[in-house]
């Protein structure tokens, strides 16, 4: 039996929509467990009612304290990113990722500015070695007002003396009706450079001498 091509179109169309649905789901939670997902985090109150949430983690072979000065030392100016170095500086973000810690940036504060780039940056809201960092602040060109709520969270756990849980979660909240078509395309972007960020973190803190 031939079917109609109006029925073959359809269900292409419908297996390409779960398709994207499966690959979304994936992207959101890369690396973390259910009960990872569903864990509250600190910062989670800073933003209560999310209209996206995405939660990804990655285990390290090394100590807490051997991981945390690789997470506060982020930012623009500071220690990087530990992602894709040349595709951030394409967009002229000017970052280069530490491959040792500093002493210098090993301290920050609530309040104190993360630099996503020269001229944007997010704001520490929660800091405690060496288990939490959380950023707040929306991202957004120019002088109009953020079309969204975020925050950022970086929350370490220990598993052993010598292995590390780091989950990362960024949560949007929409406050204005078309954010979700700037916020969904960016979170694709937010997982490619974060799945290297986190192996970054994870190949830096693993290395020998540099915990």
């Amino acid at each position: 039996m031939t079917r109609a091509p109006g029925a073959s179109s359809l269900i292409t169309w419908m297996a390409v929509v779960a398709a994207v649905a499966v690959l979304r789901r994936r992207q959101l939670r890369w690396g973390a467990t259910d009960a990872e997902i569903t864990e509250p985090l600190p910062g989670d109150e800073l933003v209560p009612d999310p209209d996206l949430t995405a939660t990804r983690a990655i285990t390290i072979n090394a100590g807490v304290g051997d991981v945390w000065p690789w997470i506060v030392q982020l930012g623009q100016g500071r220690g990087g990113f530990y992602s894709y170095d040349r595709l951030e500086n394409l967009a002229g973000c000017d970052i280069h990722s530490a491959l040792q810690i500093n002493p210098d940036w090993q301290r920050l504060d609530v309040g104190d500015a993360v630099r996503l780039t020269p001229e944007l940056a997010v704001n520490v809201a929660v800091v405690k070695p060496p288990h939490t960092l959380v950023l707040q602040g929306g991202v957004w060109p120019g002088a109009a007002a953020v079309p969204y709520d975020f925050s950022w969270t970086f929350d370490l756990s220990p598993v052993s003396a010598t292995t590390t849980r780091l989950v990362v979660r960024e949560r949007y909240a929409y406050t204005r009706w078309w954010a979700r078509f700037v916020v969904e395309p960016v979170t694709v972007v937010s997982f490619v450079m974060s799945h290297r960020m986190l192996r970054g973190i994870r190949d830096r803190a693993e290395q020998p001498g540099q915990g």
